[in-house]
């Protein structure tokens, strides 16, 4: 985009300009929805892709195995976020968006390609861990460089408005994903979903991408960066200006740990960690928790732009403290409202509700051994129904035995919830959303605002990543470890701990923010 371009820009009519923004903010948020898409397919799929990439002989330690390869994804975020930056600081932020582009896209597809543990054995987890990773880097320059083009472009008074519409793209990915699977797992058999069709989702990105590509490719670049670059005010060196220099630094820092970081917590509790809570802690049938987080995120999403859009009227300081006090106060009588609603003592069997079947299968390795699984469902009045499986181990002399005893049964047990209790879910899910919003909707605009044109992708981008990638992104890994440790341990209420780090890191955020944050909107460095 030539100088010329910027002043007939800047020359527009307000109706002009709005329709130009329209234009720039479906661009952006294609490309960044499909990103997200792609990265949250997998840790929406967590649970699968435990039994398909790594050993099978112990669920929990797999399940937290995929859960810390979910994780380090977003680890690396940040050393994304540095190299990217760098290259949307010196070249620009359009190219720079079409390279992060591909990177996501052909990474999400190769992921549904890899041959499972069974076939490659320890490979399998090392191609998802390289890919992953390469995920990480590439959403780490990604969303800095669309808040960046958004927000330059926008008017000052509505930036808060504006660039909250990049912030929907997040939960929207997440939205699409969820949507997807479960489209998918109801037009499959469960036995073809866990064989095959798990996969889909993963393939289905490259298709997306390819919109996405062609659409980015037309785009133009920012008003902003296009002026200063063709008055040579462009930073030459991007990483030392931003943070060699101790000024900047400051801002870097307070953004980091007196917004991003308590931003990162709330908003992968209120979606990551509720879906996995719902799953593993709850037990809830895997395709009612998909239907039940989709609904709350749809109903959840148009806050992300009312609270943006408030953020300019009010400032942003007020808008994402607020919501990270009240969430702080609130997680754990959500989360232990939210365990005790499908308390099964508290319900009677329906007449005639239990039913009871033996099936048996050869064991796929040893030939003088069965698997033997005793199933079970129970209904009760309300519409609850639980289904409960227990397998064992049987040889030609009996149940195989293991230091003179019966080898325990694997028992795994689903509660496909009654409508009363799914909508009561829903509503809980969509209070944690609520709070998203509030600290997720401002946050744009108010790390874009704290920086200079010449080194906002890099600035703003750092601290976002690693409030996000590394405080958010370890919080399902970290949270599930509370949970299984404080179960262990005996703890009456084992299953609140996972909160515990969540409330912890947003605590010391209000804090620093509180003291720290300005009231006012900053002006931005333009």
């Amino acid at each position: 985009m030539s100088d010329n371009n910027h002043v007939s820009y800047e020359n527009m009519t307000e109706r002009q300009k709005n329709r130009t923004i329209w234009s720039v903010i479906t661009a952006s948020s294609l490309g960044t929805l499909i990103e997200w898409y792609d990265f949250y397919i997998f840790g929406s799929l967590a649970v699968v892709l435990a039994t398909k990439f790594f050993p099978s002989d112990n669920p929990t330690a797999a399940f937290l195995s995929t859960l810390a390869t979910f994780a380090a994804g977003f680890v690396v975020r940040p050393f994304g976020a540095l190299f990217f930056g760098r290259l949307g600081d010196i070249i620009g932020r359009k190219y720079t968006f079409l390279v992060t582009l591909l990177i996501m896209g052909f990474s999400t597809f190769l992921i549904g390609c890899i041959p499972s543990y069974e076939t490659i054995g320890f490979l399998a987890p090392v191609l998802v861990l390289i890919l992953r990773l390469l995920q990480g880097l590439a959403l780490g320059g990604e969303y800095g460089g669309a808040a960046t083009y958004v927000a330059e472009y926008a008017q000052p008074g509505r930036r808060g408005y504006w660039t909250s519409w990049i912030q929907t793209t997040a939960t929207a990915g997440l939205f699409i994903s969820l949507i997807v699977i479960l489209v998918t797992k109801t037009s499959l058999s469960a036995e073809e979903f866990d064989g095959w069709g798990w996969r889909i989702p993963f393939w289905i990105s490259i298709l997306m991408v390819g919109v996405s590509y062609i659409i980015r490719r037309n785009m133009k670049e920012s008003p902003l960066f296009a002026k200063a670059k063709s008055e040579g005010k462009t930073s030459k060196n991007p990483l030392k200006e931003s943070f060699g220099n101790k000024y900047n630094f400051k801002f870097v820092l307070l953004a980091l740990f007196g917004a991003a970081m308590g931003q990162g917590v709330i908003w992968y509790t209120g979606q990551f960690y509720a879906m996995s809570f719902l799953q593993k802690v709850m037990n809830v049938e895997s395709a009612q928790v998909d239907s039940l987080m989709a609904t709350a995120l749809f109903l959840g999403t148009p806050f992300f732009v009312f609270f943006g859009w408030l953020s300019d009227k009010i400032g942003r300081k007020a808008v994402m403290m607020t919501g990270m006090l009240i969430a702080i106060l609130a997680y754990r009588p959500i989360y232990d409202s939210m365990f005790k609603s499908i308390n099964l003592e508290n319900k009677t069997v329906a007449t005639n509700g239990i039913s009871e079947k033996r099936t048996v299968k050869l064991h796929d390795k040893v030939a003088t051994d069965s698997l033997i699984t005793f199933h079970k469902e129970t209904l009760f009045t309300d519409g609850t129904l639980v289904k409960k499986d227990s397998i064992v181990h049987w040889s030609a002399n009996g149940p195989v035995m293991k230091d003179g005893k019966a080898d325990e049964p694997k028992v795994t047990q689903t509660i496909k919830l009654a409508d009363n209790t799914k909508w009561y879910l829903v509503f809980m899910v969509f209070i944690q959303v609520i709070f998203v919003t509030m600290v997720y909707g401002p946050i744009a605009a108010f790390l874009v605002e704290m920086f200079p044109v010449r080194i906002r992708y890099t600035s703003m981008s750092l601290p976002y990543h690693i409030g996000n990638g590394v405080f958010g992104g370890l919080l399902p890994a970290v949270a599930t470890y509370l949970v299984t440790t404080g179960k262990e341990a005996g703890h009456a209420t084992w299953y609140l701990e996972g909160l515990w780090y969540p409330i912890g890191v947003a605590g010391v955020c209000l804090l620093i923010g509180l003291f720290y944050l300005k009231n006012k909107n900053n002006n931005i460095h333009d």
